[in-house]
């Protein structure tokens, strides 16, 4: 994860294995999130895991990796497929955290759909996100991520990796047609896309 020479201006531009997608804040500074290519880095509709078991680290909402890598060791095959993933030579993919994919909602928006202007918080972004309105944010102006594009996340439900705090048995999730964040049951089965992050 070593920092990249400088990142593009523009989100959906192709950038180290992926397309670049915006900044989060970690604990220890700032990185850049890269969305994986979807022939390679997304997955079809499968659950979160079959175990409704409650996985404390897996309850942060900016560190998908270690998300990710808490339920691949509580039995997770999903999670599993993303820390198994080569793509573009770069072997360090997982499955975003809730902010990590509303970042890629909120700057790769497929849709022309007003947004569920009572969700979209992103404490974690940077900048810091607010919820939404109904015309903001607008469709991403990249054309192979807008509907129907060639690497547009679908007009669907995504997995993130963040399990709720509050009910053990449902994990976080991304609606990418207007924006909706909300929580369901692990065995519920959604869509996911894998993301890598660079140290800027």
């Amino acid at each position: 994860m070593n920092a990249p020479a400088s990142l593009p201006l523009a989100f959906g531009t192709l950038f180290e294995g992926g397309y670049y997608a915006g900044r989060i804040r970690l604990s220890d500074g700032e990185y850049a999130i890269v969305v994986a290519p979807k022939a390679e880095g997304e997955h079809a509709d499968t659950v979160w895991n079959k175990s409704h078991k409650r996985i404390p680290e897996a309850l942060s909402f900016f560190d998908g990796l270690a998300n990710t890598q808490a339920m691949a060791a509580a039995g997770s095959k999903l999670a599993a497929w993303a820390l198994n993933l080569t793509i573009g030579g770069f072997g360090d993919w997982y499955l975003p955290s809730r902010d990590e994919l509303e970042l890629c909602y909120r700057n790769l928006k497929p849709s022309t759909e007003d947004n569920w202007c009572y969700r979209g918080d992103n404490p974690s972004s940077v900048p810091v996100g607010y919820a939404y309105f109904p015309e903001l944010p607008l469709q991403t102006e990249v054309a192979a991520f807008q509907d129907k594009g060639a690497e547009a996340f679908d007009e669907s439900w995504y997995w993130s990796s963040t399990q709720s705090a509050g009910t053990d048995a449902y994990a976080w999730f991304q609606l990418f047609g207007y924006g909706s964040q909300d929580y369901t049951t692990k065995d519920d089965e959604l869509r996911a896309r894998a993301v890598r992050r660079l140290k800027v």
